[in-house]
């Protein structure tokens, strides 16, 4: 193996490395993006007010 050929797989394994930890922090970026996104639907849902007053569907009527 001649130097010129260590040298091109070595770039070759450092280009590789550096593809892989670009692609990992995209991956998390997106992944917390993603979480902050649940976060705020389960807030909005539980910040929903009932539309109804307390009285009713309290009670089941189970003659028919």
């Amino acid at each position: 193996m001649d130097a010129s050929a260590i040298v091109s797989a070595a770039t070759a394994m450092s280009e590789a490395k550096s593809g892989q930890a670009v692609q990992m922090a995209v991956l998390k970026k997106a992944l917390d993006l993603q979480g902050q996104g649940a976060i705020q639907l389960v807030q909005a849902a539980v910040q929903t007010p009932a539309s109804n007053p307390s009285h009713l569907g309290s009670q089941i009527d189970t003659f028919a």
